[in-house]
């Protein structure tokens, strides 16, 4: 038979576990941020080591997430910096030939050289603003987030929905996007199948405007240069002050255009290239990696939503027939994509792998 004592020691105990609990109830109501970072690290320390699927890219995802965050964040709040940037720099432009290269042009070029200035300008002007202002306001296209009989090919790790073929995830916009090329800070928005075309037509005009303002105003920016650098001779010539910002507004307008053109250029046939091949920017890198994992097999990869160089253009570009070049790619047009971005119509005699 049990003595006192230990009936007491007994309740001593319950009573002191019961006190810790308490104690441990108070406390999660005032949690310490300390003691939680240490828990998330030591969580997140405890997944790396003890997931069988961890490799060097794994471990390095996480320990610049806090970089890629700062980004992503950065890049969302700067983005109306960036457009707000696009809209003034091409404003100052359209500006200075207005006001500046125009009037030249009335008076020392002929008629049938005035008319094409007149009528080539404000054509591009106009398909330039009118696919930025598309670009910038159309929706790139999300997947339904209900559950649908859409064929879907993997979940999102982010979203934990379903995703259909060729939909990526944005960090920065924080939802999956259709056919998801890049997110353009310069746009503001995600470059998806819903106003991808809106984004090349944008940036193929603004190149052939830059590459247009560079190569009318070479002999301005020629003869304003010498007048700038003559203003270092003694003695000076006198120039008035209107001649003087003249000559500064044609070497601004021709360093700009001329930069732009050969760096957006660049992206431009960068851009063109994957228009042939019927890729995006992500599906660039994921059909690389892919193309080398399968010849280290002795197979071949082809994309499958690859439907000849022709075609690809034409239902990137929605032609259905040969007035639709004109209609729709050299007028302003808002037609919708050749597809609903969910479902993709794939040539039936092609695979994804083939045995060389």
């Amino acid at each position: 038979m049990r003595s006192w004592r230990w009936y007491l020691s007994r309740v001593m105990r319950l009573f002191l576990r019961w006190f810790r609990l308490c104690l441990r109830r108070g406390r999660r109501k005032r949690p310490n941020r300390v003691r939680d970072l240490w828990n998330y690290g030591t969580v997140l320390m405890k997944s790396l080591y003890y997931n069988v699927l961890t490799n060097s890219d794994t471990v390095l995802d996480c320990v610049f997430e806090p970089i890629y965050w700062l980004v992503d964040n950065m890049t969302r709040w700067f983005g109306v910096v960036f457009v707000s940037l696009v809209i003034a720099l091409t404003s100052s432009i359209v500006i200075i030939v207005y006001l500046c290269v125009l009037p030249i042009i009335f008076s020392t070029y002929p008629v049938h050289w005035i008319l094409w200035h007149l009528c080539y300008g404000h054509w591009n002007l106009l398909m330039l603003v009118y696919h930025y202002y598309k670009a910038i306001t159309t929706c790139p296209g999300f997947p339904p987030q209900e559950k649908s009989d859409i064929p879907t090919v993997t979940i999102c790790k982010k979203c934990i929905v379903p995703k259909p073929a060729r939909t990526h995830h944005c960090s920065i916009c924080n939802r999956c996007i259709l056919k998801m090329d890049h997110h353009c800070p310069w746009l503001n928005n995600c470059v998806g199948h819903f106003n991808h075309r809106y984004f090349f037509s944008f940036c193929l005009f603004m190149t052939m405007g830059c590459i247009y303002c560079s190569i009318s105003a070479k002999d301005m920016f020629l003869d304003a240069y010498n007048a700038i650098e003559s203003s270092y001779q003694t003695p000076p010539p006198s120039f008035t002050r209107e001649e003087r910002m003249l000559h500064k507004s044609l070497v601004y307008l021709w360093v700009l255009t001329s930069s732009v053109s050969v760096a957006l250029g660049s992206l431009t046939l960068w851009h063109a290239v994957l228009i042939t091949r019927a890729e995006t920017s992500v599906e660039r890198h994921i059909n690389h990696r892919e193309r080398t994992r399968l010849k280290l097999r002795g197979k071949m990869f082809r994309n499958p939503y690859h439907h000849g160089m022709l075609n690809n253009w034409r239902r990137f570009f929605g032609v259905e027939k040969r007035s639709d070049w004109l209609t729709r790619v050299l007028l302003p047009s808002a037609h919708l994509p050749h597809e609903d971005g969910l479902t993709w119509d794939c040539p039936p005699y092609r695979n994804n792998t083939v045995v060389i």
